[in-house]
Formats: C-alpha cells, structure tokens, sequence
C-alpha cells in the first residue's frame, strides 16, 4: 500500500504537570524539510526531536509546532514582579505629567526588557520518555492520514497505468495494419511515378522488409508492457517509502511512449500515444505526493 507525504497529526498529554499540545503538518518534498516550533526550555531535546521526526516519517516538508498548556505546577515563563512595579510606578508617574489615560500601562509594562522571560524549568529524563510518547502519538496519527491519502493515490495511479496499458492493447491490434498499410503505400508510389512493370518486385520486397524492420515498434511495446507490470508490483511491496522508485519507472515508461511515437507514422497509432501520454502525466502529478 502507498503512503502520502500530505497529512496532518494532532495529540495533547500531560506530563509532569505540563500539558502539551503536538501538531504536524506534512507536505510533499523531495527531501525531509522541518520548520520545528518548540517553547525554550524544550530547546535541549531539539536535536532528538528533529531525529525523531525524520526516522518515523521520511521525505516531506513538514511543520511541527509544540506549544504548552499550562496546568498545575506548569511554569512556561517567569515574570520579574520587582522590576514590573518599578516600570510601573515610573510610568504611572509619566502618565499623570503628560495627562495620558493610564489604564493601558499593563499591556505596555510585558513588553518591556526582562519583565516576562522563559522558565527555566525543563524535562527530566522520565518526563521527557513519557513526552517523547506525545510526540509518537502525533506521528501515529499523521501516518493513519498518509496512508488514507495513500490509498487514493493508489487507486488512482493503477487507474492511470490501467488506461496505459488499453491503449497499448489497441497499439498492438493496430500493428500488423500499419505493416500492411506501409507496404501497400509504397508500391501504390512506386506504380504512380515508375510504373508496374518499371521496378523489381522481388528488390522492392526485401527493402520494404528493411524499412519495416527500421520502423518496428514490438520491442518498445514489450518494454512498455514490463515496466507496466514492474510498476503494479512495486505498488504491492511492503516498503512504506517508493515513491522515487514508481518515478523512475514512470520516466522509463514515458521512454517507449515517446519512441513507440517517434516511429509509428500512423495516425491512429499516434492518438493512442497521445492518450498514454496523458494518462502518463496525470500518474507523474499524483507521484509528487507518494513517500
């Protein structure tokens, strides 16, 4: 089964007093991108939560935002009470000179250096096992929306490689009357501009057979028809993360397309390459989003 890169996963847990809320956001990217938001003193488990990340969910651009709640003993930041009412009495002071209404000093005086800063509280090595549990639970819940994503792209994708493969049915019916209409058009030219009885029929057949065998399209059609297959059986392979392996044999599907093209020089046969490309273009797009 695939998985998407696209999702979002959400848990909230109290540990050791602090109640933690964990989102992450996943978009397709070719790499494992992280715009990680955490409060301060968090700021020392960064590097094991960024590790986390990566080895549970793979390539994507992903937003992870971890904010606190605070519950019980929770201390998310300090606030400097001594220095606050020294601001303020000097502001109350500066308010009553200037006749300014007073009732705004409040808002004013928590912007102001070193009123409020960051607790210095942090995690212990329990509290943290039990946080790195939140962090899994998010995870868990952005995966059950990856593979839900997942099993559309699939359905989809096999739709696509479906619609490939009829028209590719239809190449092969095709085949023996664009041999026969070649040759026929051939000696119809020759008899037009030499005439019948002016050229060697036994010389005319064998360069027509050269010609043919220049123009033959059977070995694209069964490269095409292995990479359809190879393509379906990497679909059923229980590795979470192929969505470069089903590009790259995309790429060599689209190869015997664009050849199986370049030599039909029949009309109907290139309609049904034109409808593989865009069956072709319509899996490339919904690759982007296969991890």
């Amino acid at each position: 089964m695939l998985k998407s890169m696209t999702g979002f996963g959400r848990a909230e847990q109290t540990v050791g007093g602090k109640t933690f809320l964990v989102d992450i956001k996943s978009l397709n990217g070719k790499q494992f991108e992280l715009q990680l938001k955490l409060p301060g003193f968090l700021k020392p488990f960064e590097f094991q939560i960024r590790k986390l990340l990566s080895e549970k969910l793979g390539r994507g651009s992903l937003d992870c935002s971890i904010s606190l709640k605070q519950t019980g003993n929770a201390k998310p930041v300090s606030i400097n009470t001594d220095l606050a009412k020294a601001y303020h009495k000097a502001l109350a002071e500066l308010s009553a000179e200037l006749n300014l209404d007073p009732s705004n000093i409040l808002s004013t005086l928590v912007k102001l250096p070193e009123v409020i800063t960051p607790t210095s509280d942090t995690l212990t090595d329990d509290e943290w096992k039990e946080f790195e549990k939140v962090i899994q639970m998010a995870i868990d819940d952005l995966n059950a929306h990856r593979l839900d994503e997942g099993k559309s792209l699939e359905d989809d994708l096999l739709l696509r490689i479906d619609n490939i493969r009829k028209q590719q049915e239809e190449v092969i019916r095709l085949e023996p009357l664009r041999q026969q209409k070649i040759k026929d058009g051939l000696k119809k030219l020759l008899e037009e501009h030499v005439g019948k009885e002016n050229y060697d029929s036994n010389r005319l057949e064998q360069e027509i057979i050269y010609y043919i065998e220049k123009i033959d399209i059977s070995e694209e059609l069964v490269r095409l028809k292995n990479h359809l297959e190879y393509f379906r059986s990497i679909l059923q392979e229980p590795d979470e993360s192929k969505g470069k392996k089903l590009s790259f044999i995309l790429q060599e599907v689209g190869r015997e397309i664009n050849t199986t093209g370049s030599k039909a020089y029949d009309s109907t046969i290139q309609k049904c390459v034109v409808l593989m490309k865009d069956e072709l273009e319509k899996a490339k797009e919904q690759i982007l989003n296969v991890l």
